[in-house]
């Protein structure tokens, strides 16, 4: 049996490198992790925005799946963008069936805030994947569309985060809070207990694919036999390095910095990215 830890991601794609798939694939290999990818979309977009998605058939998708599945089982599968009700209840039937560590981002909304799916299956992503999740990983955002109700300070998302666990049925899940106004506190409550995950807030607009990232490598850390504690600091501390040392690409909202944990502690010149 290899000893090399292997991570399968179900996502769209983003050409420009900075979120999805891609992104996914980036994450796995810094934290040396063998990276696999199924893709449910093809999406046509950058930094600006989403200009069109195309959906790959729901059969194919599955086909993808079982090359996968039957060949080098991962150690652990994440799923982002899924945008249909068709895709959500074929993939969830093969992560049952696949009884691995599960990281759901429940990819809603851009960054630029182009919306990536539809509605009813935000209702499917409640009933049928988020019972299966490991670690579920909202914005706060995609929790408000998750608990419906909205989220304006901490007490708020934890009461959230208890919702999602006691209710909806995930084993644990952590409430990113970076869209509230105070520092970026993240909220991870695993059914028992709440930790604080906290960062101090980086001005800069390159925060593309953030979300993206962060359950990445909560997925890849989760291969390598991490708790979930433990491989939630780990992607906090992997994500806090990506935004605080900006690439500073692209004409929007650029990509964060995938190899920024390489540079923490270190005198940062551009010279050395370029």
């Amino acid at each position: 049996m290899s000893k090399v830890a292997s991570a399968l991601t179900i996502a769209g794609t983003d050409p420009t490198g900075g979120a999805g798939i891609q992104a996914d694939l980036k994450s796995f290999q810094e934290r040396e992790v063998y990276g696999m990818s199924v893709i449910t979309s093809v999406v046509a977009q950058n930094t600006l925005g989403v200009q069109e998605v195309r959906h790959l058939d729901v059969d194919f998708i599955e086909k993808q799946l079982d090359m996968v599945l039957n060949d080098i089982s991962p150690q652990a599968i994440k799923t982002g963008m899924i945008a249909t009700v068709a895709m959500m209840e074929r993939i969830a039937q093969k992560i049952e069936t696949a009884d691995k560590p599960y990281v759901i981002d429940p990819v809603m909304v851009a960054t630029s805030g182009d919306s990536l799916m539809d509605e009813a299956s935000k209702q499917v992503i409640r009933d049928q994947l988020v019972p299966l999740a490991s670690v579920v990983t909202p914005n706060i955002p995609e929790a408000e569309t998750l608990v419906d109700f909205k989220i304006t300070n901490s007490q708020m998302a934890e009461k959230a985060a208890k919702l999602i666990v006691k209710e909806l049925g995930a084993a644990a899940t952590v409430i990113k809070g970076g869209h509230l106004a105070d520092e970026p506190t993240d909220i991870l409550y695993d059914g028992v207990s709440f930790e604080y995950l906290k960062a101090k807030r980086v001005n800069t607009k390159h925060t593309h694919g953030t979300g993206c990232t962060f359950s990445a490598v909560i997925t890849a850390e989760l291969a390598k036999g991490k708790s979930i504690k433990e491989a939630v600091q780990l992607a906090k501390a992997f994500i806090t390095d990506a935004i605080q040392y900006p690439l500073e690409l692209g004409k929007g909202n650029g990509p964060t910095n995938h190899w920024g944990h390489r540079l923490q502690g270190l005198p940062y010149q551009r010279e050395e990215l370029s």
